[in-house]
């Protein structure tokens, strides 16, 4: 099962989140603040990392972006409103997805596995590596080389790109990616989709406000080139 670090500020959503999870089978690290978060990553070694925005001291924005600048850890954002600014801060700085508070723990477990999955379901992926332009795509080894640097892509990241490079030209919806890439069925939220265009865009394009690999195809969605 996988191991989870939770931090959360409010004692009650935090006790309630790691005793769901344990009981699930799950082994999970519990702290209060971003800086002893930040300290449990360094000996916890988890999977997985569930943050509340809302942190006293460092906040869940802060810490992501320290998470960040030498992990590709799944993050999961948690936040107790709908706040577009919030939601759209925290996904711009590197989360891969977010639950509003409060949520069932099921809600919660099915995540994890969801984001999780996104990675290991490309394992062992067709040989080789596929080269677009100065961009080289290695499937099986889910890893990204460009202009001979290999880039550090978060897993929402990783699996967006694998997607839309797989059918290059073909145009998705966001209500499609988000079913591919991020597994919700019911109709989701498009800034998940958006946010993750802008990151992935920073670190593969040469030039972000004039893509040449993701591009948009304005009241459509979004394709991989052409080139």
């Amino acid at each position: 099962m996988p191991r989870v670090l939770l931090i959360e500020d409010d004692p009650s959503v935090r006790e309630g989140v790691e005793l769901g999870l344990r009981r699930r089978g799950h082994e999970v690290r519990a702290a209060a603040t971003g800086e002893a978060g930040l300290a449990a990553l360094r000996t916890f070694r988890p999977d997985l990392l569930l943050l509340d925005l809302m942190l006293p001291g460092m906040n869940g924005v802060q810490v992501c972006r320290t998470v960040r600048e030498d992990s590709q850890l799944p993050i999961i954002m948690l936040t107790a409103r709908g706040d577009d600014f919030d939601i759209v801060i925290g996904l711009e700085a590197g989360a891969d997805d977010y639950i509003v508070k409060p949520a069932r723990t099921e809600v919660i477990e099915a995540r994890i596995r969801a984001v999780l999955r996104r990675i290991e379901d490309h394992g062992g992926g067709r040989p080789g590596v596929e080269t677009h332009g100065g961009l080289a795509i290695d499937r099986a080894g889910l890893t990204v080389v460009k202009d001979g640097t290999r880039l550090a892509l978060a897993p929402s990241e990783m699996r967006l790109l694998l997607h839309l490079s797989a059918f290059p030209e073909q145009v998705f919806s966001r209500q499609q990616l988000l079913e591919h890439v991020w597994e919700h069925s019911y109709h989701g939220d498009a800034r998940l989709v958006d946010a993750c265009v802008r990151r992935l865009r920073n670190k593969i394009e040469d030039v972000p406000a004039s893509p040449r690999y993701i591009q948009t195809l304005r009241g459509f969605g979004y394709r991989f080139g052409p080139l």
